[in-house]
């Protein structure tokens, strides 16, 4: 199962009231203010985990609630904050406010972002003597929590990303040139969920995202379009899959750059390659056609495996170091 949207509340911890209290010491009876500061209430942070895949590794949980900072102490003591509560989340995790708002963007292993800062502690009453006022009972409470609704959206970060019809052959490719293990079966619409793969070429890698098969009208939401175009924004490079069998080949790939220039203007200027699979059928007279129309095209089997490790290599020149990698439009 693959889940790209989650809705979560975050809470952060109220900070620690500050305390009244006054000095009791032998032979000094009346002792001067000395309560202590509230500590701060606990942050609730988002942090991208290199282990989490989609928003489904995130559980059930809705509610993130961080801890309150403890109250003041007597002698002047400030109260102990909070641990700030970590929420674990995909790369590629896309957060939006109620109205639909981006408030963050995490695409980086390691990147955090505050979701909910935690209340600041309270004041005792050690700050408010006076001369005219040796024994004040004025403490100031800590400061509330934050509280707000987020909707997480996931995108998949990936440096090539395959898009063709059902059943064009897509996953059988995917699982011939990287480590990606998807359903593969001869009907349409066998890849339900966007699939990565890692494509190693020597020491070299870069990954591949395979979404679900589109279909024409895919960029007005048929057949779950948008929800699965959205997956392709942020790669770098985009693979068409194409059946070469097809009599219609090149009227398919026609319609598939239609479908990405209706669902984004900057999809349809993305850097592409095309793969003519199939081509152990022998598809001869679809390549010629392609090449008529002046368009770059590999032939590719992912039965007999030709064309595959020429195709790896295209990729990898297409696609940038990790250093100049584009994270988006």
């Amino acid at each position: 199962m693959f889940l790209d949207e989650k809705v979560i509340e975050v809470r952060s911890g109220k900070g620690g009231d500050g305390l009244c209290s006054f000095r009791h010491e032998i032979y000094t009876p009346l002792g001067g203010p000395d309560g202590g500061d509230g500590g701060r209430g606990g942050s609730v942070i988002l942090a991208v985990n290199e282990q989490y895949s989609t928003l489904l590794d995130m559980g059930n949980i809705r509610l993130y609630k961080a801890k309150s900072g403890s109250p003041g102490g007597a002698s002047r003591c400030t109260g102990a904050s909070a641990d700030d509560l970590i929420v674990n989340v995909p790369r590629g995790t896309l957060v939006k406010d109620e109205e639909g708002r981006i408030l963050a963007d995490l695409t980086e292993i390691g990147q955090t972002w505050v979701a909910a800062k935690g209340g600041r502690g309270g004041f005792g009453n050690q700050h408010f003597a006076t001369p005219s006022n040796q024994a004040p009972r004025k403490i100031i409470p800590g400061k509330p929590g934050e509280k707000r609704m987020l909707y997480l959206e996931l995108k998949l970060m990936a440096d090539v990303g395959l898009v063709g019809f059902p059943n064009a052959g897509k996953s059988s490719l995917v699982h011939k040139i990287s480590s990606a293990r998807p359903k593969i079966g001869d009907y349409p619409f066998t890849t339900l969920e966007p699939i990565l793969g890692i494509v190693q070429l020597g020491s070299r890698s870069f990954v591949v995202a395979d979404i679900p098969g589109l279909i024409e009208g895919a960029s007005e939401g048929r057949g779950l379009g948008h929800q699965f175009l959205k997956h392709i924004e942020r790669t770098h490079t985009l693979l068409f899959v194409i059946d070469g069998f097809e009599e219609d080949a090149y009227e398919k790939f026609k319609i598939l750059k239609k479908e990405l220039l209706g669902f984004h203007p900057k999809l349809a200027e993305k850097p592409y390659l095309i793969a003519l699979n199939k081509s152990d059928l022998g598809i001869e007279k679809t390549q010629k056609i392609f090449l008529k129309k002046k368009e770059k095209v590999i032939l590719t089997s992912a039965i007999t495996g030709e064309g595959c490790k020429e195709l790896k290599i295209a990729l990898d020149e297409m696609v940038p170091n990790k250093q100049k990698r584009s994270k988006g439009w």
